[in-house]
């Protein structure tokens, strides 16, 4: 029988090691828990963007269901079916730029806040078909 050969130890010791290659962590997006929240976002990105960032900024950090003009088009979709009027959208848009819901128990704002309720009672539905907000039972 012939003799075997012991391993060569310089020769592996010259070859690089493999190093396994990691995939990055996918993390699950993270659905809003109401309509409101999902504006609130909406509106803080869509102001980032016009003020020069170049992405949305969510100050969580957490990777989200959609993009501001997804919640942007449910918002349009139920104007187009006359769910709500262009006064909704304004007031959406105002409030949601001052990052503040309006007070009811504010006499100025309160017109405003049962226009906001409204709106954001509307647009909850499409978002929630849509994923962009959780389930209440979530």
């Amino acid at each position: 029988m012939p003799k075997r050969s012991a391993p060569c130890l310089v020769a592996s010791c010259l070859v690089a090691p493999t190093i396994a290659k990691r995939r990055p962590a996918v993390i699950a997006p993270v659905p809003f828990r109401n309509a409101e929240a999902a504006w609130f976002w909406t509106m803080a990105a869509m102001v980032a963007r016009r003020e020069g960032s170049p992405r949305g900024v969510d100050g969580v950090g957490l990777p989200r269901p959609a993009v501001p003009e997804d919640v942007v088009r449910c918002l349009d979709q139920l104007y187009r079916n006359r769910r709500i009027d262009l006064l909704h959208a304004r007031i959406l848009r105002r409030w949601g730029e001052r990052g503040r819901p309006p007070n009811p128990a504010c006499g100025p704002e309160r017109g405003d806040a049962a226009i906001w309720q409204e709106a954001l009672e509307r647009l909850e539905w499409p978002l929630r078909v849509k994923g962009i907000v959780a389930d209440p039972g979530i």
